[in-house]
């Protein structure tokens, strides 16, 4: 007997609902069961003829049931396909697995509504793939927002629970506190690590666990440390027995993990570029899926980004220490004594990732008892930096010793600069030490502010190469800023630099300063410089509380950091006086008989000051200088004593030749005046002036 199409459609079709992955049923208009495919009938653990008759919601007794109940009456009235998002949970099926139900309406051939057909599609496992992208993404975007190694741990622990374990926790080898370079390779034997961050979804059972910033030590043998050895991931389910082989190395910890509940455990090493750091531990104790493999890939994912991130944060935090160590040795541990100023300072380093930069003051006591105030800003950040601020701040050091004008400091320093970046730029970058090298070079364009105050003249001598211009104040409290060519930043060569020499009366206050100050809390100069000449105006007790009222007023705002985006280096000096009745000058006829004169015109001043336990050797020395300035020098010849902390001899004339400290053989006549003002005094040397020279020598007033 032949069959007709329509049969074989028919069978076709019965086959095909009753054999559909998909778990399909059909509904009267009453919402009651007409029809469940095998699918359905395993998901609630109900045979087809026991089903028929029995409405949605008396299959699933929850919420969901009833919400999609509520949608099947939708599709009844209306005929328009409806899709539900919810979570059915059947009888027959253990957990509680993501469906995605799909309502149509059924129609006779008349086209009427005479039922519903649902169909629930599992998408547990999509669910799950585009849960692990989206923890994978959080990964990137939240783990490592800051340079800081436990931030970054404790963002791998946040990102983790509750959404992939109910406990998580980051263990770092010591040697991260230590700033010690790490081992390359696995860690073999017994460790030690510090809990760096640690967090868990609910419950108090992991409250007896370590907490951040407790060590503890892990024998070679423990679940921790294997992964240390082997740089792979550890996979634990912790059964009585599991946990019971644990308790031989660690019996609290143990019984923690048996109260915990926790019942699958990963162990991942942290590893990056090669290095161990240390061991992320991941626990689920209330989700009832043990680890898969997948959930093992996820972790190793996570993991190596927040690995990456702790390692550059290591980097950096090792790399900040050094600098700042770098950066305070080369900075002054304290200002010198001195009477021309009084003096104080602020330096701030820059704020996150900028780190220490090469922002530097000093103050330099010079002959004659005048001072050099210095401040400058290196280009960059970092060691290299701090050490090409080192070699600078050296440099002037130096320069200054030979007391030259402010303008020839900077052209000599410039110079310096030039020199040293060609010797970098013409070195062949081969190796660490070549890139390191080159590295610094980057760092050597400066910019530098060199100010020579006088307290018997009240003149200061400034020259500039590229800094912002001082601020001056006032003994009547007018704040303004002087008015001194710019001059081109240090290692660009070209225009010489120019001086200028302004009048600084007994109780001015001089400031220098750094960019970052200026641009703390705007980059428009011109603010900055009018918050900073509102601040110097305000009266204030002290150049303490001058500076704090600085750094208020133009520094970084407190409100949003506590430390700038660029380093601030301030230094304020209020100018003192030497006065007249502590200075005496003669000039000199250019005859050797005056030499018995100069002499004995010596002794009164002396005498005036309290002064006549130094008249023996003032005598001597006033005798040398005067008679190597009549027999090598020029007239006009001026002798010239000051009284300060010590007693100050000056000689000058017009000539130009510097006078040089030699050993004199047996039978020379000359040669041995400057070696006995070398032993009697603390200190000599020459300057020159655009009039000749000046030669000083400091006799020490302090008991010896």
């Amino acid at each position: 007997m032949t069959r007709h199409r329509s049969d074989e459609d028919t069978e076709l079709a019965e086959l095909g609902f009753a054999q559909s992955p998909c778990t399909v049923a059909l509904f009267d208009t009453d919402l009651r069961v007409v029809r469940a495919n095998a699918e359905m009938q395993r998901a609630v653990a109900l045979p087809e003829d026991r089903m028929r008759g029995l409405r949605l919601t008396e299959i699933l007794v929850h919420a969901a049931g009833e919400e999609t109940e509520q949608a099947m009456r939708k599709v009844l009235e209306t005929g328009e396909r409806r899709q539900v998002e919810n979570r059915l949970r059947f009888p027959g099926e253990p957990g509680e697995p993501a469906r995605s139900v799909t309502l149509a309406s059924l129609r006779d051939r008349t086209g009427r509504v005479c039922g519903v057909c649902l169909t629930a599609h599992d998408t547990t496992e999509h669910d799950r793939a585009r849960e692990r992208l989206l923890l994978i993404n959080e990964a990137g975007s939240r783990i490592g927002s800051t340079l800081d190694i436990t931030r970054t741990a404790q963002e791998l622990v946040d990102t983790a629970v509750p959404r992939f374990a109910d406990y998580a926790a980051v263990d770092l080898l010591t040697f991260i506190d230590h700033g010690d370079e790490p081992p390359p390779g696995p860690l073999t034997g017994s460790v030690t690590m510090r809990r760096a961050a640690a967090g868990y979804a609910a419950g108090e059972v992991w409250a007896g666990s370590l907490q951040p910033g407790d060590l503890a030590d892990y024998p070679a043998s423990s679940p921790a440390a294997q992964p240390l050895a082997t740089g792979l991931t550890g996979v634990y389910e912790t059964t009585d027995a599991a946990i019971d082989g644990w308790a031989v190395h660690d019996p609290a910890r143990a019984a923690r993990i048996r109260l915990s509940g926790a019942h699958s455990v990963l162990m991942v090493p942290l590893r990056a570029r090669g290095v161990t750091l240390g061991v992320v531990r991941f626990a689920r104790s209330d989700r009832p899926e043990p680890f898969e493999q997948d959930d093992v890939l996820l972790a190793e994912e996570i993991t190596s980004r927040a690995a990456v991130c702790v390692d550059n944060a290591r980097r950096y935090t090792r790399e900040r220490v050094t600098a700042e160590t770098l950066q305070r040795t080369l900075l002054p541990l304290r200002l010198p004594d001195q009477t021309a100023l009084e003096v104080a300072s602020r330096y701030l380093p820059a704020a996150g990732r900028v780190g220490v930069g090469g922002d530097w003051f000093d103050v330099i006591p010079l002959s004659g008892a005048r001072v050099a105030m210095v401040v400058g800003d290196v280009v960059g950040h970092g060691v290299q930096a701090a050490a090409t601020m080192g070699r600078l701040r050296t440099a002037i050091r130096a320069l200054a010793d030979i007391d030259l004008p402010p303008d020839e400091l900077l052209t000599h320093l410039d110079d310096l600069v030039i020199r040293t970046s060609a010797e970098v730029d013409g070195a062949a970058s081969t190796d660490a030490v070549a890139d390191a090298a080159a590295e610094a070079a980057g760092g050597l364009g400066a910019t530098c502010l060199y100010a020579v105050y006088d307290p018997v003249s009240l003149r200061c001598s400034l020259a500039r190469a590229g800094h912002p211009p001082p601020a001056r104040v006032g003994p009547d409290g007018t704040a303004d800023f002087v008015d001194l060519p710019a001059g081109l930043p240090l290692g660009l060569g070209g225009l010489p630099f120019e001086a200028a020499e302004i009048d600084l009366p007994e109780g001015s206050l001089p400031a220098l300063y750094t960019k970052g100050l200026i641009e703390a809390r705007d980059p428009d100069l011109d603010e900055g410089l009018t918050r900073l000449r509102q601040a110097l105006g305000r009266p204030a007790p002290s150049l303490d509380a001058v500076c704090d009222a600085v750094l208020t007023t133009t520094g970084p705002d407190r409100g949003r950091s506590d430390r700038p985006g660029a380093d601030i280096a301030l230094l304020v000096a209020r100018t003192r006086a030497i006065g007249a009745s502590d200075v005496v000058t003669w000039s000199l006829p250019s005859d050797p008989e005056v030499v018995a004169q100069a002499r004995t015109r010596t002794t009164d001043p002396l005498a005036a000051w309290g002064l006549d336990q130094a008249v023996f050797t003032s005598e001597l020395v006033v005798s040398e200088l005067v008679t190597n300035a009549i027999r090598y020098g020029q007239p006009p010849v001026q002798l010239r004593l000051i009284h300060d902390r010590d007693l100050i001899c000056e000689v000058s004339d017009a000539g130009s030749s510097s006078p040089h400290l030699r050993r004199a053989r047996v039978y020379d006549e000359g040669g041995r005046g400057l070696m006995l003002v070398a032993q009697l005094t603390q200190q000599w040397g020459t300057r020159h002036t655009p009039q000749g020279k000046t030669i000083w020598a400091d006799i020490s007033l302090r008991p010896a």
